[in-house]
């Protein structure tokens, strides 16, 4: 009982802490001088740009969210199996995204990107003209797989702490299974909560992620919130709540498709 009153106060200040806010925004897109009205909503969807600009987000999200895992998962295993003296300094590298400011890291890729005008004759160039493209900026998702670092490998690495993983690829190893097969279907499924984390947080950073999308010159939907605000507040602020709104649908998707295969492999067996 002292356990439940101590818990109400906190669950209700922080129930305040993040719904207070939200309200406040939503109430400024619907008042008007004349009364409640839905016309910055009804007006935003067909504004110019929206769409496409969170459709592109959405995309180099779930880009971002495939290639960390495709390079995190293996080598996290990897370590944890075959290399554990290696586990600080990936710890440590994993963990400079924190530490460099994402102006820093934007200032060196403008550098390197660069470097296009002294290879226009060589076939590099077409690389840094597919790496810059507006319809699909792979150097965003490349810059975005780094700044994601942090979030996949603390939760990944909670992960592994948990599973006595050892005894799952020895076990299946002697079984028969390649190493391929141990890592799909042995390794992947226990490791399922900490990689649907990894990815729920490294999905939310990219969609609000502002200041090396506007310095390297494209147009994902924060770039365009921030441009739309300079012109309508009450627009901008509606998006927002749109772009919000996204997120926490995206986010349960993700996570209730990990928990729908976590109940069918329960099952199975």
């Amino acid at each position: 009982m002292a356990r439940l009153n101590t818990r109400a106060p906190v669950l209700t200040v922080a129930a305040l802490y993040f719904l207070v806010p939200i309200a406040a925004s939503l109430w400024f897109t619907i008042d008007d001088s004349d009364g409640i009205s839905f016309e910055a909503y009804t007006k935003g969807l067909g504004s110019e740009g929206l769409i496409t600009s969170l459709t592109l987000s959405v995309l180099i999200g779930f880009a971002t969210v495939v290639l960390g895992l495709l390079l995190m998962v293996p080598t996290m295993v990897a370590v944890s199996l075959r290399l554990p003296k290696l586990r600080r300094t990936v710890e440590t590298l994993c963990m400079m995204p924190l530490v460099v400011p994402p102006i820093a890291l934007v200032a060196g890729v403008t550098s390197v990107l660069a470097w296009q005008q002294d290879l226009a004759a060589t076939p590099l160039y077409g690389t840094f003209q597919a790496l810059i493209n507006p319809d699909f900026p792979l150097i965003l998702v490349i810059v975005y797989t780094v700044m994601s670092l942090p979030f996949l490998y603390r939760s990944l690495d909670a992960g592994l702490r948990a599973v006595d993983l050892r005894v799952l690829v020895e076990a299946s190893r002697s079984l028969g299974a390649s190493r391929v097969q141990t890592l799909w279907q042995v390794v992947a499924p226990n490791l399922r909560q900490a990689v649907t984390g990894g990815a729920v947080l490294s999905l939310a950073m990219v969609l609000g992620e502002f200041s090396v999308a506007s310095v390297l010159g494209f147009r994902p939907f924060a770039v365009w919130m921030v441009e739309a605000g300079d012109s309508e507040a009450q627009l901008s602020v509606a998006a927002a709540m749109l772009s919000l709104l996204v997120t926490w649908g995206l986010l349960l998707l993700l996570t209730a498709l990990a928990g729908g295969r976590t109940r069918k492999q329960r099952k199975t067996s």
